[in-house]
């Protein structure tokens, strides 16, 4: 059986709820990513904050940066959609698929252990398991 693990994008970096985007943004341009796992001062899985958030969220409505905290955008959004590293990849892609999201953090006793990405499933799908995913995720409505 394939893993969500076996999908993943692995060495993960988390964000403090209490950092700045501003940080969140340096954190990702080092480390050629584009979204961050958020948790909560308890340690918790909180949230994502993704490059597309900073700018679209943030700096395109007129906000600094600076100003603005991993938990501020991550405030008043559904909980977190993760899947457990051991959980099966379909199942996985089917809760990517039903959330219409690109990442899903995996996570191993609730610790973020790695990210399943678009590309992680364009590398591993068949291009007609992919082809739906993708239509599901960026179908209208």
């Amino acid at each position: 059986m394939t893993t969500a693990r076996d999908l993943m994008t692995v060495d993960v970096r988390c964000i403090p709820a209490s950092e700045t985007l501003d940080r969140a943004a340096q954190l990702m341009r080092d480390h050629n990513i584009g979204a961050l796992p958020v948790k909560g001062s308890d340690g918790t899985l909180t949230g994502i904050v993704t490059d597309r958030d900073i700018v679209v969220k943030v700096l395109a409505a007129g906000k600094d940066a600076a100003d603005v905290t991993a938990g501020d955008l991550a405030d008043g959004r559904p909980r977190t959609v993760s899947a457990d590293a051991d959980a099966d990849a379909a199942e996985a892609v089917r809760v990517m698929s039903d959330a219409r999201i690109r990442r899903l953090v995996v996570v191993d006793d609730g610790e973020p252990v790695g990210v399943i990405t678009e590309a992680d499933l364009a590398r591993h799908l068949p291009a007609d398991q992919f082809a739906s995913f993708a239509s599901s995720v960026y179908a209208k409505g």
